[in-house]
């Protein structure tokens, strides 16, 4: 008897075995991080009104993200979030503030609802856009396949700034031609309007940040947006992809007279492969026109601007950088605008 037990018993370890091997392990959850400014984190009840209905509709297989902890709300929800009060976006792409965030957390998708504090402080559209391509390039070096949700700002009215409703128009306005130049297949942005049918007088408590009703209408407009990206989104992995090659152009006017301008733009391989050729390509809005150019081959179509490369800075190693210069001219603004690079 005791060895037709002990023949038992290795048979069900065996078996126990074989079942453990073969049933399939639970995919890891998705991480998605709230990344912006006090709207997304002082407290952002708009993220616990999100979490709740994503849980409430079957999504439970997801993880918010971030370095900063829950602030309360009054609701049980997964508070983790890089909503950091009174920051620029500009100023986190300046001082390269979100590659410490992305390695600390491994998100595969971003919500970010970035610029009130930038358009406060009249920074123009184009700068900010300028920080958002920094932002973005940063978040595919951290996952190639990051899927990234922009938000048109809500409205903005303070009292002490009365300009300020105006300029979060101007930002948004120039979000959607900035998102498409910058998307990819494989990291695409999609643009969540958040500022439509929001009301300053009856959805925030100060004309700037949500009460209630601006978090439940910022929650509803985030949420088809998020299902969406979270039917497309591959299943994560613990797994290091590679990125692929690509690069990118960061545009600056170095200075301005009347009807005249100097200008440079910076040209970096965000691969990990060498670059053997580059070309940048941009449109002006305003009429400008180029009249010299310097470390690089031009070529113009009306308003449109190519500029590939010279022969002596076409390679470019991983994370290497070089700059072309130019000189216009211009009638009336002179607004920078938006290039994009391909390699």
């Amino acid at each position: 008897m005791r060895k037709i037990g002990a023949v038992l018993a290795g048979m069900v370890a065996v078996i126990a075995a074989v079942l453990f091997a073969t049933t399939p392990a639970e995919a890891a959850a998705v991480r998605i991080m709230p990344l912006g400014d006090s709207i997304t984190g002082s407290p952002g009840c708009w993220r616990a009104l999100l979490w709740n209905r994503l849980q409430s509709t079957g999504h439970t297989n997801i993880d918010f993200v971030g370095t900063l902890p829950p602030q309360s709300c009054g609701i049980e929800h997964d508070g983790d979030n890089e909503g950091h009060g009174g920051y620029l976006a500009t100023n986190v792409a300046d001082q390269n503030l979100l590659p410490g965030w992305l390695s600390a957390t491994h998100p595969d998708i971003v919500l970010m609802h970035f610029g009130t504090n930038d358009v406060w402080s009249n920074i123009p559209p184009a700068t900010i856009l300028s920080a958002f391509t920094t932002l973005v390039n940063q978040m595919r070096a951290s996952n190639p396949n990051m899927r990234i949700l922009v938000a048109k700002i809500i409205p903005m009215n303070p009292s002490s700034c009365p300009d300020c409703a105006q300029r979060v128009v101007a930002l948004n306005d120039a979000i959607p031609a900035w998102a498409a130049a910058t998307t990819t297949d494989r990291s695409p942005i999609t643009v969540v309007d958040q500022w439509t049918g929001f009301d300053t007088a009856t959805d925030t408590y100060d004309g700037v940040h949500p009460n209630a009703s601006g978090d439940q209408k910022m929650a509803d407009t985030w949420y088809p947006a998020l299902v969406e990206a979270l039917s497309g989104t591959p299943t994560p992995t613990d797994t290091p992809t590679v990125p692929e090659g690509g690069c990118t152009a960061t545009y600056q006017t170095t200075g301005q007279w009347q009807g005249g301008f100097q200008g440079e733009v910076t040209v970096t391989n965000t691969g990990t492969a060498p670059m053997t050729g580059w070309t940048v390509t941009w449109t002006y809005a305003d009429g400008q026109h180029l009249t010299q150019l310097w470390g690089g081959t031009l070529s113009t179509d009306g308003s449109s601007v190519t500029v590939r490369n010279a022969a002596w800075n076409g390679s470019l190693a991983p994370g290497a950088s070089t700059t072309f210069g130019f000189l216009g001219s211009y009638e009336g603004a002179n607004t920078a605008p938006t290039p994009a690079c391909s390699s």
